[in-house]
């Protein structure tokens, strides 16, 4: 079986799958382990990443969150988060230069990973620094040969570019989402797993069954 790291973008599943069911009523694990056997592949790590909302705006959300989040520790799931911010795009291409420059990237790797994402076109001012790490990330583990096979978990075209990259090193590149917000172009490139409603309720939280 294929070495294989898991990459959840949070915030994508969240607002997707909220029109179905509660998200904090699935239990992560048992999804990666739907996908892993639907793959036969052997799961060495899951990151979860997420963005934080700020305290001081609603310290009961801010709570909720930690504790959701601390949950998530006690299953061995790996948590990269990041506070909200809205900049200027002048700063916020100021963050990701700064960003990309505090991780270890290689040179091939490094010129690739800042011409995709320091291109400002198409960016809101609500700053998109856990896209950027997800994405850098998949990119590094696939260079290192931490990994085999890279599993995103999110229906965001915007991880076309990188999940290329990933595959023209050579590894395994499968994306998983439920059927809403999953992307055509993520479908179109890469192999993919849908995740159906029927598969969703199997994975519940023991208490919810």
């Amino acid at each position: 079986m294929k070495r294989t790291m898991v990459f959840i973008d949070a915030n994508n599943w969240y607002h997707n799958l909220k029109g179905w069911l509660k998200p904090s009523d699935i239990d992560i694990k048992k999804i990666v382990n739907f996908i892993s056997t639907e793959k036969n592949l052997d799961i060495i790590e899951i990151r979860w990443y997420t963005s934080m909302p700020s305290r001081e705006d609603n310290e009961l959300i801010y709570k909720r969150q930690r504790s959701f989040l601390g949950h998530l520790e006690k299953q061995g799931i790996k948590i990269i988060s990041r506070k909200l911010q809205r900049l200027s795009n002048k700063e916020l291409a100021r963050k990701r230069q700064n960003l990309i420059e505090s991780w270890d990237l290689c040179d091939i790797c490094k010129p690739l990973v800042a011409a995709s994402f320091l291109d400002m076109r198409d960016t809101t001012q609500k700053e998109k620094g856990i896209d950027v790490r997800i994405a850098i990330d998949m990119v590094n583990y696939a260079l290192s040969n931490k990994l085999e096979c890279c599993i995103l978990i999110s229906g965001d075209a915007d991880f076309v570019p990188a999940l290329e990259l990933v595959k023209s090193i050579g590894k395994e590149v499968l994306c998983a989402f439920i059927p809403r917000g999953y992307s055509n172009e993520l479908r179109q490139k890469f192999s993919h797993l849908t995740i159906k409603r029927d598969s969703l309720t199997k994975c519940l939280k023991e208490y919810k069954k």
